[in-house]
């Protein structure tokens, strides 16, 4: 056992333990975001502001299938981290067998199903004529590459779930070192367009991916499936596909609401396509710290209900959602604020209404960024303790808010309604979401203390 690496969230402080399991994590995304960045800004600085509507074209597509990826194979390590925490090895051996072989029937399914949809999703979104190439090379290469991106999320999700979150972040930062320069590489040298731009994202998640395994093999072992744990039992696969599906299918279901926002947006025109693009990669930069923070107070709760410690689990919420809002006050200033100048990144200074309109999208993000801090946090906890079937209707109420507004006030106030359709997406989640925290960790209070009366 590599014992530097696993980390038991059951006894300590449970702020110092979340801030040292959410640091790692936090750079891993942060690295992960960095190399979109680069795909984006070197596209967008070299190929121009068409290149760079092309890619971002069917971002709301690419969130709803690897969301979907990174969703299922964090569900499946969920009962990972509980049976850690309970010290029962012998049946998280068994979980990691069967999330491996379900990994590998999503992997061949999804990218066969998702390669032959390309086109229909493209005309789907309203593409326009001006990017439509563009947007296709650059979707079909990341969609042959999900296998690759379920390989690095279960991978990591593993280690993740023994409280290693250390080491998929070391590899995430050698892959993204990798990426920028095989980006320049495709781009400048091979002339490859934006086709080499997500060939380069793809072979990082590849090494990132790779890298992981042979780290669990060499020198995880306690986590590696022995010859009698490799038998194929229905329940276990049942457990695994009622955590793995519904936290899939939150990421998918809100990911339906966002491809209404970006078909909208799309038929404005490239103009606001490539300032939504833009503005899109640096929220989805400033984000990377809710992720890091909900997932490691997801992980901190699912050990410590394995453990049976209920007051641990919601110190640790409060903590998480209390860190959470003050980030999102912090970043939503920098949004308002900074937000043209950071736009540059990916856009010249003499494309001016491209810039404002992500100056625009940004300055309205930041006005309701603490709401993530709430909403993230409190959502992947219910996940993480086991009810991630009751997530599935935050995500729901985050497509229908979407939905409306890109129906009903797109076509009445243009880009300015485009540029508060997240808001509403987010508030309408936390008034549904926050309760049910709430609810699930009191029923596994009764739970428990029922447990302890017999």
């Amino acid at each position: 056992m590599a014992k530097n690496n696993v980390k038991s969230m059951t006894e300590g402080s449970p702020l110092l333990l979340i801030m040292k399991f959410a640091f790692p994590l936090l750079l891993g995304n942060l690295f992960q975001q960095t190399y979109n960045i680069v795909d984006a800004a070197i596209v967008g600085q070299i190929l121009g502001p068409i290149a760079l509507a092309g890619v971002g074209a069917s971002s709301s597509v690419q969130f709803l299938i690897l969301g979907f990826c990174i969703g299922v194979c964090a569900g499946f390590a969920v009962p990972v981290a509980q049976r850690f925490g309970a010290g029962d090895m012998r049946s998280l051996r068994k979980y990691v067998f069967h999330s491996i072989v379900l990994t590998l029937i999503l992997a061949v399914s999804l990218t066969l199903i998702c390669c032959l949809a390309c086109k229909g999703i493209l005309n789907i979104l309203r593409t326009p004529d001006d990017i439509y190439d563009g947007a296709y090379a650059y979707l079909m290469v990341i969609f042959t590459g999900i296998p690759f991106t379920l390989l690095y999320n279960i991978t990591a999700g593993l280690l993740r779930s023994v409280g290693d979150s250390r080491t998929p972040f070391i590899f995430l930062a050698m892959s993204t070192a990798f990426n920028i320069g095989l980006d320049l590489f495709c781009i400048i040298v091979l002339k490859w367009g934006v086709a080499g731009a997500a060939l380069a994202t793809v072979a990082s998640q590849a090494i990132s991916g790779i890298l992981c395994l042979i780290f669990i093999i060499r020198r995880m072992k306690f986590i590696l499936p022995m010859k009698e744990d490799r038998i194929f039992k229905p329940s276990y696969v049942f457990n695994l596909l009622g955590m793995g599906l519904p936290m899939g299918m939150q990421y998918s279901i809100t990911a339906i609401g966002s491809m209404s926002m970006q078909s909208a947006n799309n038929s404005l025109g490239s103009v606001y396509v490539s300032g939504f693009t833009a503005a899109m990669k640096i929220k989805q930069f400033t984000m990377c710290p809710f992720d890091a923070l909900a997932t490691a107070v997801s992980t901190f709760a699912g050990q410590n209900y394995g453990a049976g410690n209920v007051k641990r689990i919601r110190d640790g919420v409060k903590i998480g959602v209390l860190v959470g809002i003050i980030y999102g006050i912090l970043a939503g200033l920098v949004n308002i604020f900074f937000g043209r100048t950071l736009s540059m990144l990916f856009i010249s200074a003499d494309s001016v209404e491209v810039l404002d309109a992500a100056a625009a999208y940004l300055r309205g993000l930041g006005f309701f960024y603490w709401a993530l801090g709430i909403l993230n946090v409190t959502r992947m906890t219910v996940q993480g303790l086991g009810f991630s079937g009751l997530t599935i209707f935050s995500g729901f109420t985050e497509m229908v808010a979407r939905i409306l507004m890109s129906t009903l006030a797109v076509p009445v106030y243009g880009y300015a309604a485009i540029c508060f359709t997240d808001q509403s997406a987010w508030l309408s989640a936390c008034f549904y979401i926050v309760p049910t925290c709430i609810y699930c960790i009191n029923k596994i209070d009764r739970i428990l203390n029922g447990d302890k009366g017999t």
